[in-house]
This record gives C-alpha cells, sequence and structure tokens, in this order.
C-alpha cells in the first residue's frame, strides 16, 4: 500500500465498505502496537533495555508520527548552528532506503545543506557513534529521527510535531500515523513546531496545551520552512521569481507530500499538474518518460521538484522542460533565545 493510500484509508476520506473494514482490522492491530510499544519502552526505563553512552553529547532528532515532519531541515539548522560555535559536530541516522549500500536521499540533502559535517548512516548507531568519535573527532553528535531509537543515550531529546497534522489522526500504526502514543511527549527535552507559520496563534496554543496534557512541560519553539532560492543538478541555482506565476508540472517523492503543494501555491506557481510518487522514491528511466509525457501534454514551461527528489536525478531538462528543485531553509519563529540557551547546555564543557 502506498503512502497516499494509506493516508486516505487512515484519514477517513476513503470510504466504502472494503475501507470501513480495513479500516477496523488496522484497529486491532493498533492495539498489538500499542502493546509491543509499551512493552519495549518500559523494558529501557526499567533497564532490561540496555543504553549505551557514547564518549561526546548526543542530540536526538525526532518525532512521534510517521510522515515528513520537516527532520531534514531542523537537523541542517542545528548542525550548521553548532559547528558555527566551533564544534565539531556529526550526524548519525539509519540510512533508510539507501539502495544497493549507497546513501540514502536525506543524507545527500544534508550534505549539500552542511558542507564538511561528517554523517554517518548504519543501522547500528550505537557502533557509528564510536567511529564519528574516533574517525572523524566529533565532539557532538546529532542522531538523525533517534526519537524511538532509546539504546544511544542522548543529552537532549528533541521532538518534532508538524503543525499542519500533529497527531497523525489521533491513532497509532496502523490505524494513524503515531510511532508512540501522544503521552510520549513526556520523555522530550524540548518540542519544536514545525510548520507553525500555516496554522493560527490560536491553534498553535491549543496544540501546545494538548502537548501540555500528554505530559510535556517545557516550551514549543515555533519554526517556518522557508524557500530560498531554486537549484539544478548542475549545480546552477536562480531567483525563486523564475517559477512564480509560470505554469509548471511538480513533483515529488516525499514524507509529506501536501506540504510541498501548499508551498508551490504559496509562490503562486501555477502547476498544470502535481504529480506524487511514494516517500524516498528512486527514479528510474519509465518515471522520467511519464512525466515527459505528461509534460508534452499540458503547456507547462518547467518542471519542480524538492531538493530530496533532485539528488536522485542526474539531469538538468525532462524533456524540453528545465527542472528545478526549491531549496527550503528552516526559519525560527518563536524561543529562539531558549533554543540557543539549551543548545549551549549540552555543548562540551571543556570548550
Amino acid at each position: 500500500m502506498d503512502e497516499k493510500t494509506f493516508d486516505d484509508l487512515v484519514s477517513g476520506r476513503k470510504s466504502g465498505v472494503v475501507a470501513a473494514g480495513t479500516r477496523l482490522c488496522f484497529l486491532g492491530l493498533s492495539w498489538l502496537y500499542r502493546i509491543g510499544v509499551a512493552a519495549r519502552n518500559t523494558a529501557f526505563d526499567i533497564g532490561l533495555k540496555q543504553i549505551l553512552r557514547a564518549d561526546v553529547p548526543v542530540i536526538s532528532v525526532g518525532n512521534i508520527t510517521t510522515g515528513g515532519t520537516g527532520k531534514t531541515p531542523v537537523v541542517a539548522w542545528l548542525a550548521n548552528w553548532i559547528a558555527d560555535q566551533d564544534i565539531r559536530v556529526g550526524i548519525l541516522s539509519r540510512g533508510y532506503k539507501a539502495v544497493d549500500g549507497s546513501f540514502n536521499d536525506e543524507k545527500m540533502v544534508l550534505d549539500a545543506l552542511c558542507p564538511g559535517i561528517p554523517h554517518l548512516q548504519s543501522p547500528n548507531r550505537v557502533a557509528a557513534a564510536k567511529r564519528a568519535v574516533q574517525e572523524h573527532q566529533c565532539q557532538l553528535l546529532i542522531l538523525d529521527d533517534g526519537f524511538q531509537h532509546r539504546r544511544l543515550s542522548r543529552s537532549l531529546d528533541i521532538v518534532l510535531i508538524d503543525c499542519m497534522n500533529p497527531f497523525g489522526y489521533e491513532r497509532l500504526l496502523p490505524r494513524g500515523k503515531l510511532r508512540e502514543p501522544i503521552s510520549s511527549v513526556r520523555r522530550a527535552d524540548l518540542v519544536i513546531l514545525t510548520r507553525a507559520d500555516q496554522i493560527s496563534p490560536a491553534d498553535r496554543e491549543n496544540l501546545q496545551q494538548r502537548l501540555i496534557r500528554g505530559g510535556y512541560r517545557g516550551d514549543c519553539v515555533a519554526v517556518a520552512f522557508q524557500p530560498q532560492r531554486l537549484i539544478n543538478v548542475a549545480g546552477e541555482s536562480t531567483d525563486l521569481d523564475t517559477i512564480r506565476h509560470r505554469k509548471a508540472l511538480a513533483f515529488c517523492g516525499i514524507g509529506n507530500p501536501h506540504s510541498f503543494e501548499a508551498l508551490l501555491k504559496s509562490m503562486s506557481v501555477k502547476f498544470t499538474e502535481f504529480r506524487v510518487f511514494p516517500d524516498h522514491h528512486h527514479y528510474e528511466s519509465a518515471d522520467f518518460e511519464t512525466l515527459d509525457q505528461e509534460v508534452s501534454r499540458s503547456d507547462a514551461e518547467l518542471i519542480v521538484t524538492t531538493q530530496k527528489d533532485l539528488v536522485k536525478i542526474n539531469q538538468k531538462t525532462i524533456g524540453s522542460r528545465p527542472l528545478w528543485a526549491v531549496q527550503i531553509g528552516a526559519k525560527i519563529l518563536t524561543h529562539r533565545e531558549e533554543l540557543e540557551r539549551t543548545l549551549q547546555n549540552v555543548l562540551p564543557a571543556s570548550l
């Protein structure tokens, strides 16, 4: 089942007897999933499962839902901020959906956004942490997508909550998109509300109150994702005005395609079609042929995608139309001082 079909099912947008029956089955499975999550967390809490400590501070960045919450631009902001403090920082990630031993799309994007910062990918992130310290002399590590990876101890636990769908339709997998119960936010040292500019201040306050009821006691840092420029595979860049008020075919294969669609609309892009591929999709020649056919049938002047998709595509054009990607950056809207103070508290004490 692809992400769109799954999302339509668990959100209730897909109706009918089969959809209702599937949701009922998912509900039963979600209770088994809940038991498994609770047992695993309890095992770590009481010491039945061992938590291992790295030789340097570790900052975990994760979430409690599946899908795109904006970890990549937040991790990039954190890594660059720490590097600016003259700290040798490294990034650890699992390497989800990498193909044939290569790097996955998130690493390729972070390598572009964080030049010179080592990024190690391995399912064994404890071993990767040791390598980062021994081979790259890292003084601090960022654990990407680490909230559920409790085997590696962390000095700071950051949880991202996407304001557009904060609690995954209020149900655990597979009936909803929650990876853990909402009450798990009590483990977080800091919550960052992503896409906070896309909801009203009143809705943001209601969201924060819900987190407090779930057990969270800290501040909520509000973050927006803003387009910076357009880039292509040749390393060229151009102003965002290149696509404003122009007809474009758009496509993406990310965890939250609706956010990219909303971004393009906010930039006044008049896309002739918006094509969604599965998250972490690896593009093949058949995909480009399909896109080329769709462009030929439309009057699109160009093609636009995300940077996460562009790093897996080795061509400047599709058919006769130029291919551009929108590069995104994180902007801190509220509580920046609290965020920086919290980060300062975990920097290596000797520096």
